[in-house]
């Protein structure tokens, strides 16, 4: 009996605790229903009061503006036609001061007409700026919505875990006390079996008549219950019928409700389009706004290189910085590239979607000069450069720099909007001019490029590689053309549409400008050459003065003499020259239409070409046989070789 009783105790004791528990999770789970039902009432609230009310009032004014657009048009006409009886009256009335009264009120009804249209417009603008506002309220409440079903849901979650980590723990306890309890109740039960045991055989024994078989058997039976009753048996109770309740830990679940606000999460930021000259090379100037006033502890920036390589599977990498204010400066970026970029708000609340993503590009890196192709002559220049940068840029500008030694006076001026890799100046004679080049995109202006001196004293140019023949080479400077004893086999030499292919020649390269040009060629003594001009897209497999897009002289070596002659499509007068010119003079006259040959070192006129050219020309030079030609530039036309 003390037995059951001491179990009954036990049991009671376990489910009082476990009432406890039960009780505390029902209390907290109430002041949790209470919070969502509060939430539950405050959003049908602000249904009732904002969303529909809102949308339809914003829909009702609207509505009444249109009303009051159309009332007014028609009440115009009507003004109109009033005004305009009015004014055939007065004109039909010999009474000059009512016909300017007309006319005054006509003009103050129609400055009046433009002040309520005007306040329309505003009204109208401003409906659209509640509606705007009203959609914004509504999706930021529909968030914070969204942000305590999610707290509710978490806390609830908590509260469940932590009741069956308790209820595991408890119904452990349970089965350890059982198991005990049961393991005394199997050792009483032995004892009682074998109390029950002697008893019965004591009894038995001494229901025996026979008394020397009764004190044959009884001796032993007396020392079985001798030995049993020497054995002390545990009647105490073995463990605590007390459970150990364990604490549930609640300051989770109470941080997790406090931190339950009214605070929204803030909406998406807007992008600032790129402003100009707020990149450099390697660094972009970041700027967004935010049309609310939403609670913003730091936002987050995020970029990423926008590559046109098609052969790039992967995305680019993905960059982020954290910053406080509306803007801030990346750096470490390429040249002359394009990056996209998002940014997101937050707060203790949570964060806002990203905003619309927009693409900013860093400042081109500096063009860079062509010298060997950059020619000029006494009044212009035609400059050229490599841009410098994988990507495109939007335009160049030409900074044009010159200075008089003579005064010390110094000019600078800029060409801009350029949109090629090469300019046309109109330049001043007899001037020494420094230029540079910068590369201009929606970023700003690239630093400034190496500068190069263009020079107006005389006609500058140099020999064009890509047009030469597989069998010329060219000097360093790109004035001296070779011929060398070696013949290279046909398959060895690389021929292109540009190139002449039968002819050993070069073009070199003017300013496409109308204007006077000389220079000079010297040439060996035993060198057969061709020296000229072509239009630029002479034939490539002819001689050159063989065609009629084509003027030269050609010296031929005989074993007689010296033979010259000056060819145009295939024709040549007959003149004989008697002193071998070593450096001959050119001189090419657009204006008069005349191309002459000189012996420069006597200053002798050997022959002249007149012809109103209908291109461009372009210098030509080659060699019949193996020789050197050696191109002189800049130098001042002699002042008789400009004489009529």
């Amino acid at each position: 009996m003390c037995s059951q009783e001491s179990s009954c105790s036990a049991v009671r004791v376990i489910l009082s605790s476990w009432g406890y528990s039960i009780c505390r999770s029902k209390i907290i789970c109430s002041e949790l229903e209470a919070h969502a039902q509060k939430l539950s009432l405050h959003r049908r609230h602000r249904a009732h009061r904002e969303p529909a009310g809102v949308s339809m009032d914003v829909y009702e004014v609207r509505g009444h503006l249109d009303v009051i657009a159309e009332e007014l048009t028609a009440s115009e006409e009507e003004e109109e036609a009033a005004d305009e009886e009015a004014f055939v009256m007065v004109q039909d009335s010999p009474d000059v001061s009512t016909h300017a009264d007309a006319q005054q009120m006509k003009e103050q009804l129609s400055r009046s007409r433009s002040k309520l249209s005007h306040k329309i417009m505003e009204m109208e603008n401003f409906a659209s700026n509640l509606e705007e506002i009203f959609i914004t309220v509504e999706e930021n409440f529909g968030r914070q919505e969204q942000n305590l079903e999610q707290h509710y849901n978490e806390v609830l979650q908590t509260l469940s875990q932590r009741n069956e980590a308790r209820a595991a723990a408890l119904d452990e306890q349970k089965n350890s006390k059982l198991e005990r309890l049961y393991g005394q109740l199997l050792q009483c039960g032995q004892t009682l079996d074998t109390s029950k045991e002697l008893i019965e055989s004591a009894q038995e024994l001494h229901r025996r008549p026979d008394k020397h078989a009764f004190l044959q058997a009884v001796m032993p039976i007396m020392k079985r219950v001798e030995q049993f009753a020497r054995e002390e048996v545990d009647l105490k109770l073995g463990l605590s019928l007390d459970f150990d309740v364990p604490m549930t830990d609640l300051s989770q679940v109470r941080q997790m409700m406090d931190s339950i606000n009214v605070l929204p999460a803030p909406s998406a930021p807007v992008m600032n389009p790129q402003i100009a000259n707020s990149a450099t090379e390697t660094s972009l100037h970041v700027c967004w706004s935010l049309f609310s006033d939403d609670t913003v502890e730091f936002y987050e920036l995020y970029w990423r290189l926008i590559s046109d390589d098609c052969t790039m599977e992967t995305p680019q990498e993905v960059s982020q910085l954290k910053v406080k204010e509306t803007h801030c400066t990346v750096s470490d970026l390429l040249p002359n590239a394009q990056y996209e970029l998002w940014v997101t708000a937050t707060n203790t609340t949570g964060i806002s979607p990203a905003s619309e993503r927009a693409v900013y590009m860093t400042v081109p890196s500096p063009p860079v000069l062509k010298p060997r192709q950059c020619v000029s002559s006494l009044d212009a220049a035609l400059i050229r450069w490599d841009s410098g940068n994988t990507n495109p840029v939007e335009s160049y500008t030409l900074e044009l720099h010159r200075t008089h030694a003579d005064s010390g006076f110094s000019a600078t001026e800029s060409i801009v909007a350029i949109p090629s890799c090469e300019c046309l100046l109109q330049l001043q004679a007899w001037k020494h001019y420094i230029i540079h080049i910068r590369a201009v995109n929606i970023g700003g202006p690239s630093d400034r490029s190496e500068p190069i001196t263009i020079s107006t004293t005389g006609t500058f140019f140099h020999l064009l590689e890509d047009t030469a023949h597989p069998s010329l080479s060219l000097s360093a400077d790109g004035l001296t053309m070779f011929y060398l004893d070696e013949d290279l086999p046909i398959s060895h030499m690389t021929f292109s549409d540009n190139t002449f292919n039968r002819c050993v020649a070069v073009l070199g390269d003017l300013v496409p400008v109308r204007g006077q040009y000389y220079w000079e060629i010297e040439v060996d003594e035993s060198a057969e050459f061709r020296i000229g001009v072509a239009y630029e897209d002479t034939q490539r497999n002819s001689y050159l003065g063989g065609n009629n897009t084509s003027w030269c002289m050609r010296h031929i070596l005989t074993p007689s003499r010296h033979k010259y002659e000056f060819l145009h499509n295939g024709w040549t007068p007959d003149i004989r020259i008697t002193v071998q010119p070593l450096r001959i003079g050119v001189f090419l006259d657009y204006s008069r239409g005349i191309l002459s040959f000189y012996n420069a070192a006597l200053r002798q006129h050997l022959y002249t070409f007149s012809c109103q050219f209908l291109h461009y020309v372009q210098p030509c030079f080659a060699l019949d046989n193996p020789g050197a030609l050696t191109l002189r530039t800049g130098m001042t036309t002699p002042a008789h070789f400009t004489q009529p």
